[in-house]
């Protein structure tokens, strides 16, 4: 089901002391501004059942930053799907160009941590998006639409509907820049074509494509305001309550 949504992803940052203070600023803020938008918080794996503990689900839901490809057995270090589903987490952020950069995340392999995540009965919110020199050569809808059809075409239009995007210009994240407004519907409008072209119009229409690249309270009602922009996904600014929520505010 479609619906707006502002999520934070806060990376690894926050003690659990302070990972669990700022849940409950974040909290008490909405509690007394009830949000227009669905919110996340998307909070390191060992935060995660102080964190459910400290929100209002009404208000806030959870989401881990990765789970294993793996069911379960010998992975030292690794945290399943089903481990997540047990913190009362009920998102699981996939796919983040960090985690492809720096982890070897392939397509393949968030083809797998997908379907856990589907069958655990969480939500992925999966992320696609494009390097600057893909940006630059004019590759851009090349690499977002292979990103897409390689983890999650398999996927029945009814696991599809379950599914959240996050588009992220990977060129915008941590750098200070942000992708226009007319480059952000421009490319959201083609995932959502993409989609369309696989699932149906009524597939595309119901899916949620956030954006993540740099998104502020200063920048974020001009770029939710496009029709295909519906939230964010965001980085630096969710790490601090006020400004969290004013970006949360530009709905």
């Amino acid at each position: 089901m479609r619906q707006n949504i502002v999520a934070g992803n806060w990376k690894m940052n926050n003690t659990l002391e302070e990972g669990v203070a700022l849940a409950k600023e974040v909290n008490e803020i909405l509690k007394a501004n009830k949000p227009n938008c669905q919110v996340v918080l998307g909070a390191p794996f060992i935060h995660l059942t102080e964190v459910v503990k400290t929100v209002d689900a009404e208000l806030v839901g959870v989401a881990a930053q990765n789970c294993a490809d793996k069911v379960s057995g010998a992975y030292t270090g690794e945290v399943s799907a089903s481990m997540v589903k047990s913190t009362g987490a009920q998102y699981v952020i996939l796919g983040h160009s960090e985690r492809r950069a720096y982890y070897g995340e392939t397509n393949a392999i968030l083809k797998e941590k997908t379907d856990l995540t589907l069958a655990n009965g969480l939500t992925p919110i999966f992320c696609i998006g494009e390097v600057l020199e893909e940006r630059e050569s004019g590759k851009h809808f090349e690499v977002v639409k292979e990103q897409i059809e390689e983890a999650l075409f398999h996927l029945s239009a009814e696991e599809f509907g379950k599914v959240v995007l996050a588009y992220e210009p990977v060129w915008a994240i941590g750098t200070g820049k942000t992708a226009s407004p007319e480059q952000a519907q421009e490319i959201h409008a083609f995932i959502r074509q993409t989609l369309a072209n696989k699932y149906g119009a009524e597939v595309a229409n119901e899916t949620s494509i956030l954006y993540g690249g740099s998104c502020k309270p200063s920048n974020a009602k001009e770029l939710f305001a496009n029709p295909d922009v519906d939230g964010g996904l965001i980085g630096g600014a969710s790490l601090k309550a006020e400004d969290f929520h004013g970006i949360i505010a530009a709905f």
